[in-house]
């Protein structure tokens, strides 16, 4: 899977510990993708309507800051696109992230973290986003899986 990136955003460390999990079992490239800002807690707390990530996931046009672009897309066919699922879809930094790179002929792969809901919509969501690309909606990737597993889901895409 030489080919295939692991790309992923996490704010608690959750969706890392996926991420690190599914390139450890497909030999995959890992890029980490991170805020301008880095998030705290208070800016998590969606019970609070004014804190950071309830303000973006309310506006549609928000477009978080990425602290880099080096992300490696170019080389890879296939992108894994890990993430936490915030208000039912991915959070507004993942918009951020596919309009800034071309994915015109890649194959991106979602996989999620969640304490509750599920990929749902996600991929629709996502679509306008990255023209050109392919997106399939994985799977959610809560807890430990094998690295059998891992391999085996990764594989049949």
């Amino acid at each position: 899977m030489s080919k295939t990136l692991i790309a992923y955003f996490s704010a608690s460390g959750v969706t890392a510990g996926a991420a690190k999990d599914l390139a450890k079992a497909t030999g995959a490239d890992l890029y980490e993708i991170l805020p301008a800002i880095p998030y705290s807690s208070a800016d998590l707390n969606w019970n609070d309507k004014k804190s950071r990530s309830s303000l973006e996931m309310n506006d549609p046009s928000s477009r978080p800051e990425l602290k880099d672009h080096a992300a490696p897309i170019a080389e890879h066919e296939t992108i894994f696109l890990g993430f936490p699922i915030w208000w039912y879809t991915a959070p507004a930094i993942i918009k951020t992230f596919l309009e800034a790179y071309d994915f015109t002929g890649k194959t991106i792969v979602l996989f999620a973290t969640s304490g509750g809901s599920g990929l749902g919509r996600t991929a629709a969501d996502l679509a306008d986003s990255c023209p050109g690309a392919v997106i399939k909606s994985g799977k959610l990737l809560n807890g430990k899986f094998s690295e059998a597993d891992l391999r085996q889901w990764a594989e049949s895409f």
